[in-house]
């Protein structure tokens, strides 16, 4: 299943009750050791936790500069919201996690809706991917193709994160969870190269 941009749109969702999310990024490779629900996934900017104790998968993907990129994720426990994809020459580089606007409850502030870039510029390739609010069997699988700057980038970092609706604030990663994969982008020559994207060999 894909949803068009134009249909994107930040929402919200009327559920009383939290459920832990989890989703695994299966294209490409992540950079990280993760087991079958994709943990450990909180921190961000790449999952992991904050002890920094995960071991690296050491996988890197090759892409060609202006091509598709097949992107691939399960989502291993259910939670409305939706995905953003991002691509930076280094982890710092890559964007805030969505802001988010929050209701109180007994047990603290849960998320509301949260900002979806409508025009995604760099360091965003898309936003708002797979909105969903409808419970669906842990499992489903997201897939869309996201176009891969023309650059040459000798160590990308490809940013996927879930942004979750009606869920408690994380203090590792507020209410996103988070998924990276390395890329080693080489400038197709045929094409114009594009800018805006910081460089890094």
């Amino acid at each position: 299943m894909r949803i068009h941009p134009a249909f994107f749109a930040a929402f919200a969702i009327l559920i009383p009750t939290q459920v832990s999310s989890h989703f695994l990024l299966m294209e490409p490779a992540p950079t990280l050791v993760l087991d079958e629900r994709g943990d450990p996934q909180k921190a961000e900017p790449c999952g992991g936790t904050t002890r920094g104790s995960t071991p690296a998968s050491g996988v890197v993907t090759p892409v060609r500069g202006g091509s598709q990129l097949h992107i691939k994720v399960k989502e291993t426990i259910y939670h409305p919201g939706h995905y953003r994809i991002a691509l930076a020459a280094d982890p710092t580089y890559l964007p805030a996690d969505p802001e988010t606007v929050t209701r109180p409850t007994e047990k603290g502030p849960y998320s509301v809706s949260a900002k979806i870039e409508t025009s995604p510029k760099p360091p965003v390739l898309v936003d708002g991917l797979f909105v969903h609010s409808e419970r669906f069997p842990s499992g489903h699988i997201w897939e869309t193709d996201v176009r891969i700057p023309n650059i040459d980038c000798e160590n990308c970092t490809l940013q996927v994160i879930q942004w979750m609706a009606e869920h408690g604030f994380n203090p590792q990663g507020g209410y996103t969870y988070h998924h990276c994969a390395e890329l080693k982008i080489s400038a197709d020559p045929a094409l114009p190269r594009d800018k805006g994207w910081a460089e890094k060999k």
